[in-house]
This record gives structure tokens, sequence and C-alpha cells, in this order.
């Protein structure tokens, strides 16, 4: 059985920084996509960062320069360095792993309950 846990979220002062880590069980992350999407209150899910299995990168636009995923496949285990944080940030913050280095959260087979990010103005 495969399970995401997320964790590393917490309240932080716009500018500020946070680091949120993402473990899996059950899977070997290493030949998989992993990806972080965030979904603010009263706002559909949008996807944040996707790093593949060959340490490709990509996010959206909102966060380019801010933000930055990597993995740690020994550890099976992913990152998002988020730097520069503004109030528009604030939102549950979830990981998931999929087979397809895509950006579409229904190609995404396993995901975690997610991690709470509030950012103060």
């Amino acid at each position: 059985q495969v399970q995401v846990e997320e964790s590393g979220g917490g309240l932080v002062q716009a500018g500020g920084s946070l680091t949120l880590s993402c473990a899996v069980s059950g899977r070997y992350i290493a030949a998989y996509s992993m990806a972080w999407f965030r979904q603010a209150p009263g706002k559909a899910r949008e996807y944040v960062a996707v790093i593949s299995w060959t340490e490709d990168a990509y996010y959206t636009d909102s966060v380019k320069g801010r933000f930055t995923i990597s993995r740690a496949n020994l550890k099976n285990t992913v990152y998002l360095q988020m730097n520069s944080l503004k109030p528009e940030d604030t939102a549950v913050y979830y990981c998931a792993t999929g087979p397809k280095f895509v950006s579409t959260g229904r190609d995404y087979d396993y995901w975690g309950q997610g991690t709470q990010v509030t950012v103060s103005s």
C-alpha cells in the first residue's frame, strides 16, 4: 500500500521561507514523477511544481524563482523549498506521485493528506 505524507507546513510572515517534505512509502519514487499542488480556501486545487524521475522540474508561473522542488530518492522523499512567501501562497499543500511527468492532478494516483501553509502580511 502506497502512503504519502507531507510535513513542514506552518505560519510564516510574508517574505519568509518554509520547506515542505513529502515522504512516500510502498513505492520507490525514483521511477515516478512527484508533484506539489495547493488549494486555497474557496479556490480550486492548482498545480505548483513537478519533478520527473530524471529530475527535470517545472513550476507554475506564480512561484517561479521563489520555489524549488527537489527529490532525495534514497530517502524516498521530495521537498518543496519556498522562499519569499506571499500571503497569496496561503493554502493546503498536497504532494502526489504518479507515472507521468504532467501537471494535471488526475494523472497522479497517490496523494497525501496535505499540510497547511499560512503566510501573514
